[in-house]
């Protein structure tokens, strides 16, 4: 089997290379390739891809997939696709939302794709969605190509700054009802891992917190083989900031795992009932979810066995010095 790369984008010592595969099998067709681990690989077809850039910060591509729509890559890895982006999005946003008694004001550090705005805005009591992401480019590319999010970019309530995220929390003196960290995955040599980090939880964003405030964060993979790689350690380390923490899992299949999210406060987190946490979804955006409801976000709290012990068990406290990051890129390649 001969082949023939052309290379297309490097940014930040990463190289993402469309592969031109001599193969019967796989004559005409187009496929994403991301690399989980060394000997993991996870790839599907794809129609086109519709856009690449670089950044300052990170390459950017919008693939056209056959099984999961339009998807967003960034650094060669998965960050949302079009036909399961609701289930990430739902679970990030609204456990934090119905769980506050009133929330009306929200800070979401990164969101550049509008999707975890979009669910915010959904909350009739809301007044001000900040959405701060460093990179101007990727927040304009989803502007433009993901037509999903329009309505949400261009509502009166968001405000959209462009800055780092950690910089933009120093500087404000406001505070803020819910803080969401819709970031990207910890990756060596990447713009966000410092943003997971203790010092950063404890000096820099529990003080922008209001009193009853919550703090919610995507916390990677949390799979029976995947869980300790970050999600134990976020765990872990958000637990020496704030007195009441609560993980919670669902399965991405566009992620090729299940994933993980942690919320956290210095007020009790109540896990309430499951036919209010539906009563409150109905009150508080008249229904308008797709994925979330009472049942199945008290059954995402519930771990199994091995993920449970690992919380439990893990003493990593994730700081500057000692990070953890996540593995891998991707490469498309043609048949």
């Amino acid at each position: 089997m001969g082949t023939e790369a052309v290379e297309i984008m490097k940014s930040n010592g990463l190289q993402v290379d469309f592969h031109l595969i001599s193969n019967q099998k796989m004559e005409n067709s187009f496929w994403f390739e991301e690399e989980i681990d060394d000997d993991l690989k996870w790839s599907f077809a794809l129609n086109s891809v519709l856009h690449e850039g670089t950044s300052e910060y990170q390459n950017i591509v919008l693939l056209d997939t056959k099984h999961f729509g339009k998807a967003l890559v960034i650094d060669g890895k998965m960050q949302s696709a079009e036909a399961d982006e609701f289930i990430y999005h739902e679970c990030l946003i609204h456990p934090a939302l119905l769980s506050h008694p009133c929330p009306k004001t929200v800070f979401i550090m990164g969101g550049g794709e509008g999707s975890a705005a979009r669910e915010c805005l959904k909350h009739k009591a809301i007044e001000k969605v900040v959405m701060c992401d460093i990179d101007k480019e990727v927040v304009d590319f989803c502007r433009k190509y993901l037509t999903a999010n329009h309505e949400a970019f261009n509502h009166k309530k968001l405000n959209l700054v462009i800055n780092d995220a950690k910089a933009e929390l120093l500087e404000r003196e406001d505070k803020f009802d819910i803080i969401v960290g819709d970031l990207a995955d910890p990756v060596e040599g990447g713009p966000c891992y410092q943003l997971y980090t203790k010092s950063f939880y404890e000096q820099i964003l529990k003080p922008r917190l209001n009193d009853n405030g919550i703090f919610v964060t995507q916390a990677g993979p949390a799979g029976i083989y995947t869980h300790k790689v970050v999600f134990t350690s976020i765990y872990n380390t958000l637990r020496q900031v704030f007195k009441y923490v609560v993980a919670y899992t669902a399965h991405v299949p566009s992620f090729a795992d299940t994933w993980g999210w942690v919320m956290a406060s210095d007020l009790p987190l109540l896990l309430i009932q499951a036919e209010e946490m539906d009563k409150r979804i109905e009150e508080r955006t008249g229904g308008d979810l797709f994925y979330l409801n009472g049942a199945s976000f008290l059954s995402s709290t519930v771990m199994n066995k091995t993920v449970s012990h690992s919380l439990l068990k893990e003493t990593h406290v994730y700081t500057e010095e000692d990070a953890r990051f996540i593995h891998g890129h991707g490469i498309a390649y043609r048949g």
